[in-house]
């Protein structure tokens, strides 16, 4: 029998958040194609309702904050499809789940890259 472990401020991607976010992330997979992002970016109502996303997952969406999405049931490697989408980068994402500015996590990075 195993034993699950947790860490402060992480959630796994097990199972159930696999079961949870299916649509959130068959929605983000998606935007594997130029047609679907220019859709979702014309009328994103209408392209979340396409999907079945429930409204946790809409305001996760509307927020564009990680986080949220996260707790949505989002899956990292398909969330970055979505936030591809607007322009933001690995370093705006660890920015917002670190709750720092961009430039202070891209210091916070090289000053532990001098190390």
């Amino acid at each position: 029998m195993s034993q699950k472990i947790t860490i402060p401020g992480t959630t796994p991607f097990d199972g159930a958040e696999a079961m949870k976010g299916y649509a959130l992330n068959k929605m983000c997979f998606s935007f594997n194609h130029q047609a679907n992002r220019d859709a979702f970016v014309a009328d994103p109502e209408a392209y979340m309702s396409q999907y079945g996303l429930n409204e946790q997952q809409k305001a996760a969406i509307r927020s564009k904050q990680v986080l949220e999405l996260i707790a949505a049931g989002g899956n990292a490697y398909y969330l970055a499809k979505f936030a591809g989408i607007f322009g933001l980068d690995m370093q705006d994402i660890g920015a917002q789940q670190t709750g720092m500015s961009k430039e202070a996590f891209m210091a916070k990075l090289a000053a532990y890259a001098q190390q």
